[in-house]
């Protein structure tokens, strides 16, 4: 036996003969009852129990809930404690700056991201023509809004809405009579902005036209310009015109875009105005700095409203030359007084002139104040056809420090003379060799003044044509109705009186109504007629319809429009032309690090047979079909020595290959990338530095 004092214990022997764990007594309480014993009979001090000494030291050193304090501290300070502590501690250090580094690292190295403007084709709606929602025969904004699923529905996120604004329409719209107001034709202002609210809901983005050169004669401005009145004196350009026999003769020999002088004399000023368009559209004087504040100001107000970007429309008309000289005749053997069509002039003085792209440079500056709250960038693309010059289109990208428009319009798969592979190369190529380093191209195949592709060059390239377009790198544009394949309309059913002036009709017959189903007036009105006749082939061309056919254009443009969202390579990656001739334009996409490539192959002339890998060094003996414009061919495999394709068909192979095309010495110079990435399998992700 052992002597123990009962104090000494961290336990005491109850009157029932137990243990009782005091951890939780508070000290002050504990000390009250050590020492209020005065009252109370003398315990005895001292008492004989069995007791282990290994036992006792174990249970003065085990730890046990509710500890105090002190006992918490005793073991805190022993070393298997504290090591194990500070270890766990450095280890959370360490983690954490590697998680910083990392993050910084891969903010380094990733790639800027696209945005909603390369990410996505754009889809360009003539409002008058898409959807009718309250049977007077003209499309509208309320129209727009009901056909939105339909948008979503072609894996498509960007709307271009050409001009809406109030007008006479003496030029489709296009010379505004009020930049402030919507077209009572088109809805009222409430219609617009819930068309931008619904829009956005469903996650898309609206492009809208501003066509700043000139106003509809019938605009305030002009008004109090014809009559002097203070600052509007000068807000259009103004010449005394020469006075001849009592008839009034031009400044001198320019000419309108649509035929014949370009000066109008007005009665109530006593002097000609400009107008590069129609007599009912003087030109805006830009180099009143006044006008140019009224432009911003409609740029202004319209980004407050809500819209996501503008297409900029013959800007290359805003300043001519202040001298007036005569510009130079193309035939120098013609007589002057004959000189009546634009083409038989040298534009020197009218188009392009010195400080225009300063005026741009301001515009896109206006528009850069809208775009600093994240995920709201604003677009700018300038919509003007430079067609021979290609140099003066690349101007409109502005410069490596000094930035113009995100893209201008390219129109070059439009103005192509003939079809052929070789044309169409010609026509891709022209844009990329051509195109600033580092800017985003872009591709269009129909337009509200162009014939539509089935009309234009046939029915049988409609798939094709589609193919090229949301295969090509950059961002596609595709015209109202393209995706099911329409066709112009009759141009006998056509008349000046749909519009009200002469030079516009030649373009009416590409902005037939939206054929939407099989129902009379294809579904695009529940009015007794719509503004324009609709296309008699509407029944079995139309939406509706081809929604259930799995072999229909619509379905190939969806899946189309699907392989590019989803493939790396479609949307950021290389491309590389390898072959053309007069029947096949074949190129393909791949990114670096990603062994899968696409092919495509695309006929645009007779039946032909190539022969690609004799062309192509490491290229596998076979490939297999992904997409065709023969929706039977869809998964099948071909032998990349003999791969045919009949007229207007087109193919997207694919293969995998440890030598992609654009690391060959021998396709050097035949390769564009723009936003380069590559791209790591094994964390997955995106970097810069290849």
């Amino acid at each position: 036996t052992v002597e123990v004092k009962a104090r000494s214990l961290p336990m005491e022997l109850s009157e029932k003969g137990g243990v009782q764990n005091n951890g939780f007594v508070q000290n002050e309480d504990f000390e009250d009852k050590e020492t209020d014993t005065s009252g109370q009979e003398e315990m005895p001090k001292t008492c004989s129990v069995d007791v282990d000494p290994v036992a006792v030291e174990e249970t003065v050193l085990k730890p046990y809930a509710g500890m105090p304090k002190e006992v918490l501290l005793q073991f805190s300070s022993q070393a298997r404690y504290r090591v194990t502590r500070e270890i766990l501690f450095w280890l959370v250090i360490a983690g954490a700056l590697v998680l910083v580094c990392a993050t910084i690292a891969i903010i380094a190295l990733s790639p800027k991201c696209l945005d909603w403007w390369q990410a996505s084709p754009i889809y360009q709606i003539y409002p008058r023509s898409f959807k009718d929602s309250d049977m007077d025969g003209n499309g509208d904004l309320k129209g727009i809004q009901q056909k939105l699923d339909h948008i979503t529905y072609l894996n498509v996120k960007t709307i271009w809405i050409t001009s809406f604004f109030k007008s006479p329409l003496k030029d489709l719209g296009y010379g505004a009579e009020d930049f402030y107001d919507i077209d009572p034709m088109f809805g009222s202002m409430g219609d617009f902005e819930n068309l931008i609210a619904a829009i956005h809901d469903k996650g898309l983005k609206v492009i809208m036209d501003l066509i700043p050169n000139h106003t509809s004669d019938k605009h305030q401005w002009f008004q109090l310009s014809r009559n002097r009145t203070g600052k509007y004196t000068d807000y259009y350009i103004w010449q005394d015109c020469r006075q001849a026999a009592g008839s009034v003769s031009p400044p001198n020999n320019w000419v309108s875009v649509f035929g014949n002088s370009s000066w109008q004399f007005d009665e109530v000023r006593k002097q000609c105005y400009l107008h590069q368009f129609g007599k009912e559209q003087p030109d805006l004087n830009f180099r009143n700095p006044a006008v140019q504040q009224e432009i911003h100001d409609i740029i202004k107000f319209w980004l407050g409203k809500g819209v996501d970007g503008f297409s900029f429309g013959a800007v290359k008309f805003l300043l001519e030359a202040t001298h007036l000289r005569d510009e130079p005749p193309v035939n120098k053997s013609q007589n002057g007084e004959s000189v009546t069509a634009y083409s038989q002039l040298y534009h020197d003085y009218t188009t392009t002139q010195v400080g225009l792209h300063d005026i741009i440079r301001s515009f896109r500056h206006t528009m850069n104040e809208f775009s600093r709250e994240p995920g709201r960038y604003r677009f700018m693309g300038s919509d003007d056809d430079e067609k021979e010059d290609i140099e003066a289109t690349m101007m409109y990208y502005g410069t490596t420090f000094i930035q113009e428009a995100d893209f201008p319009f390219n129109f070059n798969l439009i103005n192509m003379k003939n079809l052929s592979g070789n044309s169409i190369f010609e026509a891709v190529n022209l844009w990329m060799q051509n195109m600033p380093a580092g800017k985003w191209p872009n591709w269009a195949v129909g337009s509200p003044n162009a014939a539509r592709i089935s009309t234009r060059i046939g029915k049988e390239y409609v798939n094709v044509m589609n193919m090229l377009l949301l295969t090509l790198p950059g961002t596609p544009v595709t015209y109202y109705g393209e995706e099911i394949g329409m066709e112009n309309i009759a141009s006998e059913n056509v008349s000046e009186e749909h519009v009200n002036s002469r030079p516009v009709v030649a373009t009416l017959p590409e902005k037939s109504p939206m054929q939407w189903d099989g129902k009379v007036n294809a579904g695009f009105t529940e009015g007794n007629s719509s503004w324009l006749p609709v296309n008699s082939d509407y029944q079995s061309i139309n939406v509706e319809i081809q929604s259930t056919w799995s072999n229909s254009t619509l379905s190939l443009y969806r899946a189309l429009t699907s392989l590019r969202n989803n493939e790396l390579p479609m949307n950021r990656g290389w491309m590389c032309h390898i072959w053309n001739d007069s029947n096949v334009f074949a190129y393909v996409r791949e990114l670096d690090g990603l062994d899968r490539v696409f092919m495509m192959v695309l006929n645009f002339g007779q039946e032909s047979t190539t022969d690609l890998k004799a062309i192509v060094p490491n290229l596998p003996s076979e490939a297999v079909v992904r997409l065709s414009t023969h929706f039977s061919n869809t998964g099948k495999v071909v032998n990349t020595k003999l791969i045919k394709t009949e007229m207007g068909e087109g193919l997207v192979l694919e293969y995998k290959t440890a030598k992609p095309v654009h690391t060959m010495e021998a396709f050097q110079g035949k390769c564009f990338v723009a936003e380069k990435a590559c791209y790591s399998e094994a964390l997955n992700l995106l970097y810069m530095n290849c």
